[in-house]
């Protein structure tokens, strides 16, 4: 009988202490990412947007397409470099035949924004935004070429239905 109580005394010890034991579970070692600055300028990212629009009489595809330039000068946020992109803008009449194609740099806008936004900015896009009477309306912008960055000069690109192009400082910021 004292056997019996003596493995009963060391099994009642054993899970004593096995239910005292610290159930703190060790957290697996996480391995910490190095933030890997790109070397060399950054690209603000190439895209193409294509469009039908109803304009004097007719059904029209507007296609603009941005893509960053390493031949233009480069665009700066103050802390890092950028290419400048090229846009070009496409106009297809409804049977396919092209009406406009030209392709846009900052250059195209010097005369409409100050020297700082020319020197360090970047053409940062141009969007249809309506048909008015005979006229296609864009706007366009020369800024700061981050992408978190709310600094830029507001345009309007206008082509008319003869393929003339006026821009102007966007003075209806809607």
């Amino acid at each position: 009988m004292k056997i019996y109580t003596s493995l009963a005394l060391i099994l009642l010890t054993v899970m004593l202490f096995m239910g005292c034991k610290d159930n703190t579970k060790v957290q697996p070692v996480r391995k910490v990412q190095k933030v890997v600055e790109p070397k060399g300028p950054r690209v603000m990212g190439d895209n193409t947007v294509s469009r039908k629009v109803g304009w004097v009489g007719g059904i029209y595809t507007v296609e603009v397409k941005r893509h960053a330039d390493k031949s233009l000068a480069k665009a700066s946020d103050g802390s890092h470099e950028y290419y400048d992109n090229k846009i070009s803008v496409r106009i297809l009449r409804q049977n396919g035949s092209e009406f406009f194609n030209r392709e846009f740099t900052k250059a195209d806008f010097k005369a409409k924004v100050d020297d700082q936004y020319y020197k360090n900015g970047a053409l940062l896009g141009i969007v249809f935004v309506r048909s008015e009477g005979p006229e296609l309306v864009f706007a366009a912008s020369v800024g700061n070429p981050d992408k978190s960055s709310d600094e830029y000069v507001p345009l309007v690109l206008k082509i008319s239905k003869l393929g003339t192009v006026t821009i102007t400082q966007d003075e209806n910021l809607e």
